[in-house]
């Protein structure tokens, strides 16, 4: 009962960590269609920036509660100006384009960020253990967990409900739903697509950057995990399907129940368990679980 328990916690809050990381990226392809490999590096600069700016607040005195909402300010502002910056400057010259040579952008844009970062903040690892520690812990069937992680699970929930109500429920929301399914035709109706792409992407961002920072208070900030985070969240993003929030939400679970059990009853599995997973999906649909399939202009 106990390895049961520890599984299914376990597994819910790594599930939430993967899904808040995984929700920008599939945004984004959803909308313009760009696997942004550069994701990767809009998590690292959350983490970066919240645990910089969690360390100063501390540092001068001020109430601790306030950290949390310093350390989702800190993201969010990083990730408004990397993202917009990088559409702007350098991803709208690459509409059209192949999405191969999209790719390739994404990707030295994500070695040049790494680098960026690394001049910025050196090699030392940030440690902001305070928001982590100030909410204690509690205990699920004799098992203790910190309550800050069983928060993700809520903070996760709350997110991704509410970017699923503005694209459904919303009329901004379903203009950015009609580019997804046809560019064109959103075209002619009068939507400013270059609009709803910088809009996009500068969410996707924001959304990257806050899962770092959420990530920050739990982990050693350190160079690298940019490069880790983002082959999960691909992971992720094709077991649920390119585009789907709701694909996005069942792949993190799949995801995270599958590591959390590999983790307690078959460790030597816990590398490549989800990779596995991601493998017997695309075996069996391709497009991966609430994908559309793609139609093809002849």
């Amino acid at each position: 009962m106990t390895t049961t328990v520890a599984i299914l916690v376990d597994g819910a809050v790594y599930a939430s960590w993967l899904f808040l990381v995984a929700l920008g990226l599939t945004l984004t392809f959803g909308v313009m269609k760009i696997l942004n490999i550069a994701h990767g590096s809009f998590y690292a600069i959350g983490a970066y920036a919240a645990a910089s700016a969690v360390g100063a607040y501390v540092q001068a005195g001020l109430s601790p509660a306030g950290g949390y909402l310093v350390m989702a300010g800190a993201a969010a502002i990083a990730g408004v100006v990397v993202g917009y910056g990088l559409e702007r400057g350098l991803l709208r010259f690459m509409y059209g384009r192949d999405a191969v040579l999209v790719l390739l952008v994404t990707y030295a844009v994500f070695l040049i960020l790494d680098d960026v970062m690394l001049l910025i903040w050196g090699a030392n690892p940030y440690i902001a253990y305070q928001p982590d520690m100030l909410l204690g812990t509690s205990t699920v069937f004799t098992l203790p967990y910190p309550n800050y992680d069983l928060s993700l699970i809520a903070v996760a929930a709350v997110i991704g409900s509410g970017l699923w109500w503005a694209l459904s429920r919303t009329r901004r929301g379903k203009m950015l739903l009609t580019v997804i399914h046809d560019r064109e035709m959103s075209t002619f109706l009068g939507i400013d697509v270059a609009k709803v792409f910088t809009v996009t992407f500068t969410l996707g961002a924001v959304l990257g950057a806050l899962g770092g920072a959420l990530t920050a208070p739990i982990i050693s900030v350190q160079p690298g995990i940019g490069a880790e985070v983002i082959v999960l969240a691909f992971a992720v993003v094709v077991i649920g399907g390119m585009g789907s929030i709701v694909g996005a939400a069942v792949g993190s679970l799949a995801a995270g129940f599958a590591h959390a059990a590999a983790v307690h009853l078959f460790p030597q599995a816990e590398l490549f368990v989800i990779y596995a997973l991601m493998s017997l999906v695309l075996i069996v649909r391709p497009q991966g679980l609430f994908g559309q399939a793609q139609p093809r202009k002849i």
